[in-house]
């Protein structure tokens, strides 16, 4: 039986590259999303082996997807593909549960890689990434806590990409007046008083891009 992988990126031209690439190699590409909100509700239908998920996606990130898809009752292997080889963006991944890590400079080679040593229970991580970076993140030693929960990640991302409360409430299923809340406990919570401050500090994340 083929490793069964579900790909999660916004730009069509790169799922369609990456399927092209991994279907040469014998996987299955069982599923496409084009968002990590997409992709969480994807993965129950399709049933992937591995999901790959891009980390800049709108709506929900590539990281917090993969928060989600370790929850019961996904549990499912996740590969990040990223441009990003900073220190930041690989500890978040790394304490999201994230399997795989690979440049999307290094895709062709490392992607098939990644996956079989991922599907056979491994931790795959691009050769460029600093092993200073997974040393200190196994240590725990110098990984603060995050103060945000996984809902007030993703009410930050969207607010970062300039979505009101309306269409942040749409998103992710809930009331106008929840989201607001979420808004207004997170701007509390990290003692910050303005929307510009806000998506800023988003963007410090890395949960959008500039």
């Amino acid at each position: 039986m083929p490793i069964r992988v579900m790909l999660a990126d916004d730009h069509e031209l790169v799922r369609q590259g990456l399927k092209a690439l991994l279907e040469r190699e014998g996987f299955a590409v069982v599923g496409e999303a084009s968002d990590g909100q997409e992709a969480v509700r994807l993965v129950p239908t399709v049933r992937p082996d591995v999901a790959i998920l891009d980390i800049s996606m709108p709506n929900l990130n590539g990281v917090d997807a993969a928060r989600e898809l370790q929850k019961p009752p996904h549990k499912t292997r996740t590969i990040l593909l990223t441009h990003h080889d900073e220190d930041q963006y690989v500890t978040e991944a790394l304490r999201a549960g994230v399997k795989g890590y690979v440049l999307k400079v290094q895709a062709a080679t490392d992607l098939v890689h990644a996956i079989r040593q991922v599907c056979r229970g491994e931790i795959y991580l691009s050769p460029n990434i600093s092993s200073t970076v997974v040393s200190a993140f196994l240590s725990k030693s110098t990984v603060p806590a995050d103060p945000l929960t996984s809902r007030e990640r993703q009410v930050l991302q969207l607010v970062g990409e300039g979505k009101s409360s309306k269409e942040t409430a749409v998103i992710l299923g809930i009331s106008i007046k929840t989201a607001e809340s979420h808004r207004t406990r997170l701007m509390r919570k990290l003692d910050i008083h303005e929307l510009a401050s806000l998506v800023r500090y988003a963007i410090r994340r890395g949960l959008v891009q500039p």
